[in-house]
């Protein structure tokens, strides 16, 4: 997000126009492409995107509507150097957000220590108690996390959000790459690019690990859907093709002899690991929502007595709470008695006296995001908005200030998109996505980028109009 356009940090160019070194490849070969050439592999890339198949639903007030995402073919490139500390600062915070969990459903140190405050929980739709004193499989909560980072200069990224609960976009990232190598196969001759392809193989791989005791030698797993409306639809179908997984739906399961068991030619066999898509409140009617219609009748006890493995854990949403994240330096150092590595956008947590009054007097500097909000919904970009939107907005925050936080309008990176006229600069955002098992952390080189396709805008949600781009992250 930026307040001044000639603040951006462009990072394919320098401000006198150089170009930086993580591009120069890249930048040589595109100057001695055909321009009508390249419009041609543009065109090719949104026919091989809608012939894939490669959509999401968009939810309105009327009706649902598919959409294709936009996808831009110049990549956004990280020097190794770069990724390096990316990664460090990124497996630091999982770590920290793990420990946070065990620790928020068993003796809540970091409360009793002081440095969070109980009010956090008490109250808070995504803490469960039905967690509390129990260990999931392997002692793993957040199997599957997706970090966000922006970057605002030349070696500063900052996480924005954390996903704990069911982080999506990873398909999106995968099908990125493989449009890439089809359209360009000899730009990956000429850059050396690290490989993103062999995801779906660790996620198999780290769920496996993560299987309970009584998991047979091969564990099985299946990814558990919503169905074919639900927005992120193609994900789930994909990941499971791609990992070997069965795609099933509350309907295929149900719980038989004391396990979670899907529906088979031969009868009901036993699931060993569950990749959950479904929302907490969904996943057992006789826990949670009794009307879902989602979930399976009964898993909870089965998860509660160690016989088959939820990915993520129930409760891990409690992470994602954009409130709670304006606490994790204090969780990262708790939990690993170091300095943050990646730092936190500086946050308002308008439920405080103090910071409500400065975010009502600031309005129209500042972005507001409600605390369990996801996909771009339910937020304000002062500086965008009109004086009406403005005032809607100071009623929502005084009816329920407990509902929002604010932030700055950050100076957001940019990188180019291709467009009819050439290069044009754009925002952008990053999700890695990290896997954990107990043999450790995974984190997958680059993640999905998102961009602002729309000339000024902050929101990078496909969403809300946004696109995604290829992740470059060069070797050695």
């Amino acid at each position: 997000m930026q307040s001044q356009d000639e603040d951006k940090y462009d990072e394919m160019f320098g401000p006198d126009g150089t170009v930086r070194p993580a591009y120069a490849e890249f930048h040589d070969w595109f100057e001695k492409q055909n321009p009508a050439w390249l419009h041609k592999k543009d065109k090719e890339a949104e026919i091989v995107f809608r012939r894939s198949g490669i959509t999401f639903n968009v939810y309105s007030e009327n009706a649902a509507e598919e959409r294709l995402i936009p996808f831009d073919m110049v990549p956004r490139i990280i020097a190794a150097r770069e990724w390096r500390k990316l990664k460090r600062g990124i497996e630091q915070r999982v770590r920290a957000l793990n420990a946070f969990l065990q620790d928020l459903y068993h003796r809540q140190e970091i409360v009793r220590s002081g440095r969070l405050p109980v009010e956090m929980l008490q109250g808070n739709d995504a803490f469960l108690p039905q967690m509390v004193g129990f260990v999931p499989p392997g002692g793993i909560y957040t199997h599957v996390v997706g970090i966000d980072l922006v970057r605002t200069g030349a070696d500063e990224f900052m996480v924005l959000e954390d996903n704990a609960r069911t982080p999506s976009g990873v398909s999106y990232m995968l099908e990125n790459r493989e449009t890439m190598m089809a359209m360009f196969p000899d730009l990956f001759t000429r850059i050396p690019v690290q490989p993103v392809s062999n995801y779906p193989r660790l996620l198999a791989r780290s769920l496996g690990a993560c299987a309970p005791a009584c998991a047979e030698a091969q564990p099985r797993i299946a990814v558990l859907t919503p169905g074919i409306y639900n927005s992120a639809y193609y994900e789930h179908a994909f990941l499971a093709d791609q990992m070997g997984a069965e795609l099933v739906e509350a309907s295929d399961i149900r719980v038989v002899d004391g396990r979670v068991a899907m529906r088979c030619t031969t009868g009901y066999q036993p699931i060993d690991v569950l990749y959950r898509r479904v929302d907490d409140d969904y996943l057992d009617p006789l826990s949670f929502n009794r009307d879902s219609m989602l979930g399976v009748a009964g898993i909870m006890d089965v998860y509660r007595a160690g016989r088959i493995t939820i990915a993520n854990a129930p409760g891990t949403g409690i992470a994602d709470d954009k409130a709670l994240y304006s606490y994790m330096p204090e969780i990262v150092q708790f939990y690993t008695g170091e300095q943050p590595i990646l730092k936190n956008v500086p946050t308002w947590r308008c439920r405080e006296e103090d910071s409500l009054k400065y975010v009502l007097e600031n309005l129209a500097e500042l972005v507001v995001k409600e605390v369990h909000g996801s996909g771009g919904y339910g937020m304000l970009i002062g500086p965008a908005a009109s004086r009406t939107e403005l005032e809607k907005f100071r009623q929502k925050l005084r009816a329920n200030p407990g509902n929002y936080i604010a932030q700055p309008t950050l100076a957001l990176s940019t990188v180019p998109i291709f467009t009819k006229s050439g290069l044009a600069p754009r925002h952008v955002d990053l999700r890695p996505f990290v896997l954990v098992s107990p043999e450790g952390i995974e984190i997958t080189p680059g993640g999905l980028t998102r961009v602002a396709l729309k000339k000024g805008s902050l929101v990078v949600n496909s969403s809300q109009g946004g696109g995604t781009k290829d992740s470059w992250v060069l070797e050695d």
